[in-house]
């Protein structure tokens, strides 16, 4: 499982594994986070009329550099 969510968060997964958390602190620490962003980067959310458009499990805490990869992948749509 966690080799399939560092194809997601390669940069969260390595950060943890740097910070000597356990395979299961980090998956548990960046599983649900994989799914939103996969979501995103994929363009599920591209077109929505308005923040009440989006599911509810959509958003999660996410850091500055996760973000502006979405946005990256947005931009380039």
């Amino acid at each position: 499982h966690c080799l399939s969510v560092r194809a997601v968060c390669r940069r969260e997964i390595d950060g943890d594994r740097g910070h000597g958390y356990s395979w299961k602190i980090t998956l548990l620490r960046n599983y649900w986070k994989s799914k939103v962003k996969q979501a995103w980067l994929s363009g599920k959310y591209s077109n929505i009329p308005s923040q009440n458009s989006l599911p509810e499990k959509s958003m999660y805490p996410m850091d500055a550099d996760t973000w502006g990869e979405i946005l990256e992948a947005e931009l380039e749509r």
